[in-house]
């Protein structure tokens, strides 16, 4: 009998036979019922199916995008598929994600998390851990698209920035020739944050890493370090953007989904050695992320959400500084105001959720373009060891989920930008070579 079907004893000692036997004598007493619950939260006869773990620990950066998580916590979905004690713990930055995914909890680490999308890939191929030793990461789901931003400082206020980063290349040739440093920051080098803004910098004309300095701060941190001038611009995810323009710090030039329409952006991340040792509590752990997404993905449920994630012990900011973007209302922060738009974050509806190879192609494709990866990086290879939408289809048809909502293909096909660039998941070199700044050559 494999690991994943044998029969869990519970704490107490009794089996599924005896409680069985027992419940013959003693039908129908509220001290059987509560044996039974307490052993088998999803059901006596389901539990030799049931996970071989009750137990996960998964981490979170405060961004709306981590939502699922806290929901599945919040409202007992994780409890629901035979996982009660799942943490959802708050990590400080990035790099404290990383670091606390290489130990993993039986070192006092993590389990998994709300993960940058890119990062699993620096992850297992050594590329960001301690001594370039690689730590083997599966992405099993994506866990939303949208709804970043590229906030500018109010010292830009006048150029109005938007999609054009153009009028900034003379602005900063300005500033460094006054013997000032320009700096733009990002949360992650390599991940999603990193690549939205390296890519609109040199959409302008702008080189990311010759025109400006090019500096990492954990998203919490980024309005707190624009207010006292330590940068003239930043990427990150929200309720960080939305924050900025309520304090008249700064605004928003755009949200990524105007960089890229319906463009991936976190995912959530295991430690392969946890999914290989407990999959079926791997399984049950991915349909309550899914079951999550499907609640947070309702626009009537946006409020809820945003008045849950703001609570203290997720974000521990104001509601206002979330409702109002996840569900598509959107003040730039410049007299510029959009509501019930289609830029609002999206976690389910559509496929959102599935883990497509294809954008995981563009984001390695970006790495290799700003130096990340080499160019002979074996990109298929990687992708199909880190990529698990095999265990995400799985967990989809265990859910009965909606064929609209299961892609029939690993690739979504050719993706368009907002530049008119165009990246063709069968050709990628060709993206590579129709890009003017780059690192790599391609």
């Amino acid at each position: 009998m494999s690991v994943s079907n044998r029969l869990q004893i519970p704490p107490s000692g009794l089996s599924r036979r005896s409680i069985l036997k027992n419940g013959a004598a003693a039908a129908g007493t509220a001290a059987l019922m509560q044996a039974v619950k307490t052993a088998f939260p999803g059901g006596a006869f389901a539990a030799t199916k049931g996970p071989e773990t009750t137990k996960a620990i998964l981490g979170y950066i405060a961004l709306t995008d981590a939502a699922p998580l806290i929901i599945a916590k919040e409202k007992g979905i994780f409890a629901k598929y035979g996982m009660p004690d799942v943490d959802v713990a708050k990590q400080a930055s990035w790099g404290a994600t990383r670091d606390n995914l290489t130990l993993g909890s039986e070192r006092n680490g993590i389990d998994g998390a709300h993960i940058l999308s890119p990062l699993p890939y620096l992850m297992t191929a050594g590329k960001v851990t301690q001594n370039n030793v690689p730590v083997p990461i599966y992405i099993l789901a994506r866990l939303n698209y949208d709804c970043q931003a590229i906030s500018i400082s109010n010292a830009y206020k006048d150029l109005k920035i938007g999609l054009d980063a153009s009028p900034l290349k003379a602005a900063f040739e300005k500033k460094r020739a006054a013997g000032q440093t320009v700096n733009v920051a990002m949360t992650f080098p390599g991940g999603t944050h990193d690549v939205w803004l390296r890519y609109w910098l040199a959409a302008g004309g702008i080189d990311p890493d010759k025109d400006v300095s090019t500096i990492v701060v954990p998203p919490p941190q980024m309005v707190a370090n624009m207010k006292v001038g330590n940068m003239d611009a930043f990427c990150v995810g929200e309720p960080w953007n939305e924050q900025l323009v309520h304090q008249n710090i700064g605004y928003t030039a755009l949200t990524t989904g105007e960089l890229w329409a319906n463009h991936p952006e976190k995912a959530l991340g295991m430690r392969a050695a946890w999914v290989d040792k407990y999959p079926a509590a791997a399984k049950a752990l991915l349909m309550a992320v899914m079951e999550a997404q499907m609640w947070c993905d309702k626009m009537e449920n946006k409020p809820e959400l945003a008045a849950i994630v703001a609570r203290r012990q997720w974000f521990n900011v104001p509601a206002a500084d979330i409702v109002n973007r996840i569900k598509g209302d959107i003040d730039y922060g410049n007299g510029r105001v959009a509501k019930g738009t289609k830029l609002y974050m999206k976690y389910w509806a559509g496929g959102v959720s599935y883990p497509y190879k294809s954008h995981d192609l563009w984001f390695l494709t970006e790495d290799i373009r700003w130096g990340k990866f080499e160019p002979t990086l074996d990109t298929k290879t990687l992708i199909n060891k880190v990529n698990r939408e095999d265990l995400w289809r799985d967990a989809a048809k265990s859910l009965a989920v909606a064929a609209a909502d299961i892609p029939a293909s690993t690739s979504r096909g050719p993706e368009t930008f907002f530049d008119g660039k165009i990246f063709d998941p069968e050709n990628p070199a060709a993206y590579l070579r129709s890009l003017g700044i780059k690192r790599a050559q391609a």
